[in-house]
């Protein structure tokens, strides 16, 4: 049997086709990040900060997102659209063509 710890660890790093998420932490540091820094742009606005600073902040907001959509989806390259291609696994390949597509936009 499983002790809690072993449990929750194992309940963090995989999903419902059961593989590990390598980079989870360095995913939720940067989240954790950008909406401290998000937070801090909404401070910038309610104290009527100058315009030009408050879009270079959310240019800096943005930039932290994508590249922390890089990594989920390197991750989710190099761990899951393998295991796609190996079952061939049409559905998760358009799933994940739909989603770069988004992310992009």
């Amino acid at each position: 049997m499983k002790s809690g710890r072993e449990h929750e660890h194992e309940h963090e790093h995989s999903h419902d086709h059961g593989h590990l998420h390598p980079r989870r932490r360095e995913v939720l540091n940067r989240l954790s990040r950008a909406i401290g820094h998000l937070e801090g742009v909404k401070r910038m606005v309610e104290d009527d900060a100058n315009c030009s600073d408050v879009l270079i902040q959310l240019s800096a907001v943005r930039s932290a997102l994508n590249n922390t959509g890089r990594i989920i989806l390197d991750d989710h390259m190099q761990h899951c659209l393998r295991r796609a291609v190996v079952e061939n696994n049409l559905t998760e390949l358009e799933k994940l063509s739909d989603a770069i597509a988004k992310f992009l936009k």
